[in-house]
């Protein structure tokens, strides 16, 4: 059993590796706060991995009345844009008016909405497009005319974690990966911790407060440390697929169905494309959480309806799913539940805090974390000063926001032996921090072992020191997205290299 917190009594404990609990862990040791950060997995190894990858206001949420979530995640929209331009970027999406479906003038009104109660800056408006003389038109069946096309951004949603993770242990934190929380126990004016490590150890931590960011597992945290909440949670599952790119264009598409639904077809890893997400309530395990063979081919049987090219099952390269921890607002539908959020404070007469994380999605969790951070202040001393994280560039993000070509430019400039699309990847997922690892080398082989597409061993390393990962999944599924792109040999290849690091 290892000795409880040698080092002391950490101010914050949060659990949760998620974006939630890493932009927790960011925000309150930017402030002051000597925080820890248990995850009992890898970094976004669950729901937040598994996003439908962007930065949005949620357009279908206006007709549900989210008014002030959609204009939170609007606003937030370009300040994320802002302080992370390697990792997110502008996407313009394309929204066919679809006969018998919403009608033209609700499109109309909704995307007017969209435009103008978020605060939309840098972004182009919306537009009236004809699909018949329009680029996005090749691809779909014939009799799609009149259309829109409106801005929203695309993420890189395990990076956009794990940046927020690094910046957090930049300035302190202590964050611990495959760390179990089995236990929480108030002592006195603190929290005491009892956690499993990644080989079976006890691990003991106390804290003065601890932020219960575990997502889908919130009130089985809650459970172990002996609290209740009256909230209720609905765990919606959402699938998505990636396949064989559709269309040759940069535009992605905004579909709707018969049944209400709607989904995406986005242009990703710039040989496929992504279809999703389907809304399923989900009474299963959160771990692992697959796609069903029915919603892959519900998924495929959508984007049949619009595009040219028909797909099926067979065709699929790859599926994922995620749970969604969503409020429990009464909803009938799945897809009609809130993605809003709330915070719940339990402080057992001021001692000892406890705030649970209930609900949010990926693009309000800066303001969230905020939030969450103001609510503790008064608990916590070491707390100094107010919101922070919206003008703080996370790592590698510290160049503008319409920056990342020259970027790019700079980085195919002094490694000129990499080849274009590995340039490109290296940018848009370390920004300016890629030089940190990439150092002196002047040929592959100053790069040391290449595991095939562009992945070589200085870039492993830098993934193993600075970034948490262990195993080649979370290189290949989470770090990147090389998954798609190594065979067998070559992921077996880097498995036995890790091994023998080990």
């Amino acid at each position: 059993m290892s000795e409880e917190s040698a080092a002391g009594i950490h101010d914050l404990a949060v659990i949760g590796g998620g974006v939630n609990g890493c932009g927790v862990a960011r925000d309150a040791a930017g402030r002051g706060a000597r925080v820890l950060l248990l995850e009992r997995g890898d970094l976004a190894q669950g729901t937040s991995s598994a996003s439908t990858k962007l930065i949005h206001g949620g357009l279908r949420y206006l007709e549900h009345g989210e008014f002030a979530l959609v204009r939170e995640s609007l606003i937030e929209r370009e300040r994320l844009w802002t302080i992370a331009p390697h990792i997110i970027h502008p996407m313009r999406f394309v929204l066919p008016w679809t006969k018998g479906l919403r009608p033209r003038w609700l499109l109309r009104l909704g995307l007017f909405l969209y435009d103008h109660i978020g605060g939309r800056h840098a972004l182009p408006a919306t537009e009236a497009i004809d699909l018949r003389r329009h680029p996005a038109g090749l691809a779909l069946k014939p009799g799609f005319g009149p259309a829109y096309g409106y801005s929203d951004a695309w993420v890189d949603d395990a990076r956009l974690v794990l940046l927020n993770a690094r910046d957090a242990a930049d300035r302190g934190a202590d964050v611990q990966t495959r760390t179990h929380v089995e236990r929480l126990e108030r002592v006195g004016d603190h929290w005491r911790i009892t956690a499993r490590g990644a080989g079976g150890e006890t691990c003991l931590f106390r804290a003065r407060a601890v932020v219960n960011a575990a997502g889908p597992a919130v009130l089985d945290l809650l459970d172990r440390a002996g609290c209740r909440s009256a909230r209720h949670m609905r765990l919606v599952r959402g699938s998505h697929i990636v396949v064989p790119r559709l269309f040759d264009h940069d535009f992605a598409y905004f579909f709707q169905l018969p049944d209400g639904r709607i989904f995406f077809a986005i242009p990703y890893e710039r040989a496929f494309t992504l279809i999703g997400t389907t809304d399923r309530d989900h009474r299963d395990g959160v771990d692992p959480v697959t796609a069903s063979a029915e919603e892959i081919a519900y998924l495929c049987e959508g984007a049949n309806r619009y595009f040219v090219r028909a797909i099926t099952p067979t065709d699929v390269v790859w599926s994922y799913a995620g749970v969604r921890p969503l409020i429990d607002d009464g909803s009938n539908r799945p897809e009609a539940a809130t993605r809003g959020y709330r915070l719940e404070l339990d402080e057992a007469g001021g001692q000892a805090p406890l705030l649970s994380v209930f609900g949010g999605k990926i693009t309000t969790y800066r303001h969230l974390a905020a939030g969450a951070v103001d609510q503790l202040q008064p608990y916590l001393p070491a707390l100094s000063g107010g919101d922070w994280t919206a003008r703080a560039p996370l790592p590698g993000g510290d160049f503008p926001k319409t920056g990342l070509a020259a970027v790019i430019d700079r980085l195919a400039g002094d490694y000129p032996f990499l080849a274009p699309a590995t340039v490109d990847r290296i940018a848009r997922a370390y920004g300016t921090q890629a030089w940190d690892w990439l150092g002196a080398a002047t040929d592959r082989t100053g790069l040391g072992a290449d595991f095939g597409h562009g992945l070589t061993e200085a870039e492993v390393r830098h993934m193993m020191v600075r970034e948490w990962a262990r195993t080649s999944a979370d290189i290949l599924w989470r770090r990147s997205k090389l998954g798609l792109r190594l065979d067998a040999a070559q992921v077996a290849r880097l498995d036995q290299w890790l091994e023998e690091q080990a």
